[in-house]
């Protein structure tokens, strides 16, 4: 069974935070203990959503909300926290399985080390377009990832869209693997990660995020890879020429409940839950796609030269991650590395 790690007790001071904002706020009946009635006479249940920082994730929100507490008649509210205002990812997770947060969305990548089946997510190549991540995401592999996170006690709604991460540096339009050879690139701290980057001839460097533009400024690291809306949000094309679209690794969102909390709706409140979560998906991951138009769009306009690959240069990237058996380094990092082979099948 899936354990979680000692840095649960890390998060006891975001948690503390939180009760506190609830019970400030009206905050969360899991945390306060109180309820009221709605017209129906069903108990009402407020629920505190952390949420994350892209626009399309936080507009999703508002889609969640709204669908949640029509299709319950109101007898659930939804109190948004957007922006990470309630902790990072792994915090928010962390937070939410003890109850103090009862709805968390976060990127798969930081949770691996929590959930091992996590780290399919980080196999290169694994998804070919969005349309292939969304219906390999909500097939039957994607469906027993989100039923294994219950050993955590969480209930796994849904997997929104972060996107796919792209290659951005100062110095050549990067279309192939023998582009990047020799350049510093700032990875996370991943193992997966850093094997492809080392097969594919570069050198690999992690570094935190928050360090990561002035690196790039100063020319510590070359280049960075991350999804167009990270990109864009951080203004690395200020100190980047060129963008190319490599969509080397497909990270979601992923998007749960506590599941006690969850268990202790009625099944009205618990299908109104659901629904907003199916419906909230499909608006994020639509939004998702608008805005990357739109980011590359500006990218172009501000003088950022984007570089769109052809099937044939993606290949020669996909050729390095089968000859350096970076599925077989995945599988190995699995809980059930089965999951790889009957994602790749479906």
């Amino acid at each position: 069974m899936l354990k979680m790690k000692k840095g649960l007790a890390m998060a006891l001071a975001s948690v503390m935070t939180v009760a506190m904002v609830t019970g400030c706020g009206g905050g969360s009946s899991s945390s306060s203990g109180s309820a009221d009635s709605s017209e129906g006479g069903e108990e009402v249940v407020e629920l505190v959503f952390s949420n994350v920082t892209s626009v399309s994730g936080k507009d999703a929100g508002e889609v969640f909300k709204r669908v949640a507490e029509e299709e319950s008649e109101g007898s659930v509210v939804v109190n948004l926290f957007p922006d990470n205002m309630l902790g990072d990812d792994r915090v928010v997770i962390e937070t939410t399985a003890m109850g103090n947060i009862d709805i968390g969305v976060s990127s798969t990548s930081p949770l691996a080390t929590m959930y091992a089946d996590f780290y399919l997510f980080d196999a290169p190549y694994l998804f070919l377009s969005p349309e292939d991540a969304y219906a390999k995401l909500d097939g039957e592999v994607g469906q027993k990832i989100l039923d294994g996170m219950e050993s955590m006690g969480l209930k796994g709604l849904a997997f929104w869209e972060n996107g796919f991460r792209n290659f951005t540096n100062n110095k050549v339009a990067v279309k192939t693997p023998a582009d990047v050879r020799g350049f510093k690139v700032r990875t996370m701290e991943n193992e997966v990660h850093i094997a492809a980057w080392t097969a594919f001839g570069a050198n690999p460097t992690p570094m935190a995020f928050t360090e990561l533009f002035t690196a790039l400024q100063q020319g510590t690291v070359d280049a960075q890879e991350n999804p167009l809306g990270i990109i864009d949000a951080n203004k690395f094309v200020e100190v980047q020429k060129y963008v190319s679209l490599t969509q080397h690794v497909y990270t979601p969102y992923i998007v749960c409940m506590n599941l006690d909390k969850f268990n202790s709706l009625s099944e009205k409140q618990q299908n109104a839950i659901l629904k907003a979560a199916e419906e909230s998906t499909s608006y994020q991951r639509e939004r998702s796609q608008e805005l990357e138009k739109e980011i590359l769009e500006g990218f172009e306009a501000g003088g950022t030269t984007v570089i769109e690959l052809t099937d044939e240069e993606k290949a020669a990237w996909q050729q390095v991650v089968t000859d350096n058996n970076i599925f077989d380094l995945v599988k190995k990092k699995m809980e059930h590395p089965e999951y790889l082979d009957e994602m790749i099948a479906e």
